[in-house]
């Protein structure tokens, strides 16, 4: 699993090890080793700090299949520097996917993303044209492309695009929408909402995320080989303004909303009917993951730093040019 210490990463490996399976992760650790602790010394967990653009490939040897999420995550950091995001999400994971394939890797899941639709209106299925709005849209759609190329008899990859992210993770993220309501909300604060609420996201809780992976490991691959699904769940297709509200009434506060800005063109409202045939439901809703978030604020589970919010720490290492986690290789930062 590359990116196995990230904001998904970090629920889908403890999920594996307690199914059984052994997992090795590939991470720069950009965010540090800390998310995997609590089962770091678990012997079927194996650590690598390494990067996909160079890391060795006789790694991927006997294994049965690659779960590709390392990326820099989300628009934001996508546009800190576009040229290095097009090498990481694009260049790394395409790499990845053809030493997935010359090693005999039998499965290989892409993380994309349903950001790749941009502004569409209608109902969007897989065989609906894409829009990719943003440098981190568009490496995930040329990812996409790279890795299905090769899918052949022995090689089947597959490309899970995941709705909006949300919920609690060890390596907790409030820079996402729920989470940053949450958060928000949880404190009283005023909720800044880009004008004028009306643009549609899709969502799904992290451990539904992490749930994905397990259902694609568990389907004969040659089903879903050389294939995209969206990831999520059609009822937590939200506009901006009503989930807001929503996350309000989960965490008890009366909504204080700002507004800024000029109406979002993101805008995308997804189906989910596909993989839903295939056997996959994502059950949990907006509402459990926003009230999850607010009890463990309370009772200091989790807490908003400078790590738990991407565009800001990925700044930071770029401005302090530090290395104790692995950031400056050869010279360069990322």
């Amino acid at each position: 699993m590359t990116g196995g210490a990230g904001y998904i990463g970090s629920v889908l490996v403890r999920r594996l090890l307690r199914a059984g399976h052994r997992v090795t992760v590939l991470d720069r650790f950009f965010f540090g080793s800390a998310p995997l602790a609590g089962v770091a010394r678990n012997p079927n967990l194996k650590m690598v700090r390494g990067d996909t653009r160079w890391f060795d490939g006789s790694l991927l040897a006997k294994t049965d299949a690659v779960m590709d999420l390392a990326a820099l995550s989300n628009d934001p950091s996508g546009e800190l520097d576009p040229e290095k995001t097009i090498d990481i999400n694009y260049r790394g994971r395409a790499r990845v996917a053809r030493l997935a394939k010359k090693h005999g890797v039998k499965r290989y899941l892409l993380a994309s993303s349903c950001s790749i639709y941009g502004f569409r209106d209608g109902i969007l299925d897989e065989e609906s044209p894409v829009n990719p709005l943003t440098t981190y849209a568009r490496a995930n759609r040329m990812a996409e492309v790279a890795a299905l190329k090769l899918a052949g008899p022995k090689f089947h990859p597959t490309a899970l695009r995941f709705a909006t992210v949300f919920g609690l993770s060890p390596r907790m993220r409030f820079d996402l929408a729920v989470n940053a309501m949450a958060l928000n909300m949880s404190g009283g604060g005023k909720l800044r909402i880009m004008r004028d609420g009306k643009q549609w996201r899709p969502f799904v809780h992290v451990l539904d995320a992490a749930s994905a992976y397990v259902w694609a490991l568990s389907v004969p691959a040659s089903e879903i080989g050389g294939q995209i699904f969206n990831v999520g769940s059609d009822n937590n297709n939200w506009q901006v303004l009503p989930l807001a509200r929503e996350v309000a009434k989960a965490v008890g506060k009366p909504l204080r909303k700002e507004w800024y800005g000029d109406p979002d063109r993101r805008s995308y409202r997804i189906s989910f009917e596909k993989i839903r045939r295939q056997g996959y439901t994502a059950r949990r809703s907006v509402a459990k993951g926003a009230a999850e978030i607010s009890v463990a604020l309370k009772s200091g589970r989790t807490a908003a730093t400078a790590r738990t919010r991407t565009v800001e720490w990925y700044s930071h290492l770029l401005e302090s040019q530090k290395t104790t986690e692995s950031v400056a290789l050869g010279g360069k930062i990322l």
